[in-house]
């Protein structure tokens, strides 16, 4: 399908059905438009020929704060803020990515996926993701796609996965038949940013991108996590999620962010095992003395958020499937707690002054309060970054004008759960 075919395509009614159920209703034609600005975009840069849309969306953390690492347990979603681009296979053994957000165009030569000395930034990521490919034995080959995000950069919403799981969505298309599925697309992103990037991370981010929808995911065992669909909308018990950005962001902190999984697997190391998974609660506390001079107490108390969030994890799933919506909420409130008292990453100690993400927290905890309605919680990766608030659909506004009189204008995000993951648009429409 070329440039011309593609826009009158956006125009049809099945795309106006489509951009309904991934981005809402009111928000369908919005978003052809903004579909048909990016082909042109393409167009201007590339020229005409065979084309595809891609869309990878962004994703939100209910609970399972930081535990995937640790091979625990999560219940997330998907979110109707996405990563979109144009692209086309190419005959030459480059990949040329332009990014209309971000203002880059760079190429990578596909013989050479060697990472930078300083091993950052989206060059790293990119080659990363297809040195990740050709280690799972997948195929890749040249390709060129002009990109757009809206997904809130370096907030705890995954805006670096969502451009990884659309990577995987072209590679899949263009070079491996279609047969890879978000497993697949998970770990070649957990390579990427494993290997290119010096960053300790696990498989939530990239698996709650490429699968969509709510969802909760086990990974005991992280070659093959088990995934399952948690049939709940958020409308319907007419709440809403709503994401607050606090200020900074939080790019520069990886080593905040490794100290987790690390020390929660240091106390995993006192048993002789890898990660927390593979010791039981009760020898922790049995051998409590020990590990807190083997490994320190910061390290004993991650280890207990860990065990404790994956009950919480169990108990949400099971509210929201028996329509116990005010228990889940409770457990909402109780996971957040879990993560600013014993987790610990609502602010950096290298920066004690500087803590966004506690004072939004402790103003949606007042205002939630005073309401006896609603919960919060970190969000994501937490030190820097987001917070989390579910509320009634009547508080939304207010919670909105509230938040934002205190923390700056347009800080405040009314999302919504989106029902599909990592794909090809085109294949979508069928």
């Amino acid at each position: 399908m070329n440039v011309q075919e593609t826009l009158q395509l956006l125009e049809s009614a099945g795309s106006r059905k489509l951009m309904g159920k991934l981005y809402g209703e009111g928000q369908a034609e919005e978003e052809i438009s903004r579909y048909q600005k990016l082909v042109k975009g393409y167009e201007k840069i590339f020229g005409d020929g065979e084309i595809a849309l891609f869309t990878s969306p962004g994703r939100t953390e209910i609970s399972g704060n930081h535990t995937d690492h640790n091979h625990g347990k999560v219940l997330a979603g998907s979110i109707n803020l996405d990563c979109v681009g144009v692209a086309a296979k190419t005959e030459d053994r480059k990949v040329r990515i332009v990014s209309e957000t971000y203002h880059q165009d760079f190429t990578i030569d596909l013989d050479d996926l060697s990472p930078s000395p300083n091993m950052a930034g989206t060059i790293d990521l990119t080659k990363g993701l297809l040195k990740g490919f050709v280690e799972q034995g997948r195929e890749i080959g040249g390709f060129q796609a002009y990109i757009t995000s809206n997904v809130i950069s370096a907030a705890g919403v995954s805006s670096s996965a969502s451009y990884e799981m659309l990577l995987c969505a072209m590679l899949n298309a263009f070079f491996n038949e279609g047969k890879l599925d978000a497993v697949d697309y998970a770990h070649a992103g957990q390579y990427s940013e494993n290997h290119y990037w010096n960053k300790a991370s696990g498989l939530l981010d990239q698996m709650a991108c490429a699968v969509g929808g709510l969802i909760t995911i086990d990974f005991k065992d992280p070659a093959e996590p088990k995934v399952e669909q948690v049939a709940f909308d958020f409308a319907s018990a007419e709440h809403s999620l709503i994401i607050v950005q606090t200020g900074k962001g939080h790019a520069d902190l990886s080593e905040d962010y490794s100290s987790i999984p690390n020390e929660m697997k240091k106390v995993a190391e006192y048993f002789g095992k890898e990660v927390l998974a593979e010791v039981d609660e009760g020898e922790v506390i049995s051998h409590l003395e020990e590990i807190r001079q083997f490994a320190g107490d910061r390290s004993v108390m991650r280890a207990f958020h860990f065990y404790e969030e994956n009950k919480k994890v169990d108990g949400e799933v099971a509210a929201l499937r028996e329509g116990r919506f005010a228990d889940f909420l409770d457990l909402i409130t109780a996971s957040g707690n879990s993560s600013w008292k014993w987790l610990q990453n609502c602010y950096t100690n290298n920066n004690y002054q500087e803590q966004g993400i506690s004072v939004a927290l402790a103003l949606t905890e007042m205002f939630i309060g005073e309401k006896k309605k609603g919960a919060c919680r970190v969000h994501g990766g937490g030190f820097a970054g987001v917070i989390m608030a579910m509320l009634p659909n009547e508080l939304v506004e207010e919670y909105i004008e509230y938040i934002e009189k205190a923390m700056g204008e347009g800080c405040a995000y009314r999302m919504s759960i989106r029902p599909v993951g990592a794909v090809c648009w085109n294949g979508l429409l069928g």
